[in-house]
């Protein structure tokens, strides 16, 4: 399907959404933005999605959002950016409050595993309150983008929950370029060289290197030491059978808990 176009009934929210063609069984989000600064309190509104292939359709979708004027996030979320993957990263928000003398947050909630968070209180009195929130972005996170909602739980009745848009990219610390090797047209028992390159952000020792399959068609030379980046050829020599040919590659790095994978493909003439 794709997306034509993305609009909102009302000045104090815009939607973008996060890719406008979607295959078969994909997802994707539309992310609203609503300005805090010029409304305050409850607002609604809609969120109209268009849709012009395979044919035209309208999606209505209802946004209601309560705007409190007593808690002040700052920043109003947390963007790790880049992260390197396989080290923590940490983010701090201030929680700034007006009302109560007694106001607390009493927890917080967080769904996702690659996340921890707490709150520190760092002042209270004269009907303000200020809580530090320390946030860690876990090693654990995986290789791409994290978007993650957690909820600061508060003492107040009648609206209890806070939420809190994480957001990070995690770079690897290990790339093989090309990720997909072509060996484009071969023929068979001739053998066929090309280079593939490993680049870690600090210097990395490759162990080992290992196809999927059972095909004893590939050779390639380890290097010896460690290097940022290693340009390794790989030869092949396909085997006596025409058509498409693929294989997977599994880098065992020293040191790191996970492999890095790469994959070739090419085409045996007849």
């Amino acid at each position: 399907v794709h997306i034509s176009g993305v609009r909102t009934t009302c000045g104090c929210t815009a939607a973008e959404p996060s890719k406008n063609t979607l295959a078969s069984r994909e997802t994707a989000y539309v992310e609203l933005t609503m300005n805090t600064k010029r409304f305050t309190r409850q607002k609604d509104s809609n969120v109209i999605i268009t849709f012009d292939q395979p044919r035209y359709a309208e999606v209505r979708i209802p946004v209601s959002a309560y705007i409190r004027t007593d808690v002040v996030l700052t920043p109003g979320g947390a963007n790790f950016g880049g992260a390197e993957y396989g080290k923590d990263a940490t983010k701090n928000i201030s929680i700034a409050y007006a009302g109560r003398e007694d106001w607390k947050v009493k927890s917080v909630k967080v769904n996702s595993p690659h996340l921890d968070a707490k709150v520190v209180e760092t002042s209270r009195g004269g009907g303000r309150v200020a809580y530090q929130l320390e946030l860690t972005l876990k090693k654990s996170a995986p290789v791409g983008n994290l978007r993650e909602l957690i909820t600061l739980v508060t003492d107040d009745v009648s609206r209890p929950h806070i939420p809190v848009l994480i957001e990070a990219r995690v770079e690897p610390d290990v790339t093989v370029m090309p990720s997909l090797v072509s060996l484009g047209m071969m023929v068979p028992g001739k053998a066929k060289t090309v280079n593939v390159v490993i680049r870690g952000k600090k210097a990395i020792k490759v162990d080992k290197i290992e196809c999927e399959s059972d095909r004893n068609c590939f050779k390639i030379r380890l290097p010896e030491i460690a290097r940022t980046v290693h340009v390794l050829p790989l030869t092949v020599t396909p085997p006596a059978e025409s058509g498409e040919f693929t294989e997977e590659f599994t880098v065992t790095i020293a040191g790191r808990d996970e492999p890095v994978h790469f994959k070739a493909y090419g085409k045996i003439a007849e």
